[in-house]
């Protein structure tokens, strides 16, 4: 069983990154709707931008999961 300190530094982590994750996807989301009304066009994304999406995405999340292991 784990102590109580350390297991509420996890639900806060947790909980913190959920929030904000959650906050950049809403203000990311309406962004790209603005932009789409600005343009008059309906925003459309293909193949190609979606595979470039994917792969910042994926450098975004190794980037974050290294935070933790200190100096090089």
């Amino acid at each position: 069983m784990e102590a109580d300190g350390n297991a509420s530094w996890k639900q806060t982590a947790l909980i913190l990154g959920g929030v904000i994750g959650a906050l950049l996807g809403v203000g990311m989301a309406y962004m790209l709707v603005r932009q789409a009304e600005e343009n008059e066009n309906r925003m459309q994304f293909g193949t190609g931008e979606g595979v470039r999406l994917g792969i910042i995405l994926a450098d975004l999340f190794r980037q974050v999961a290294r935070l933790g292991e200190g100096p090089d």
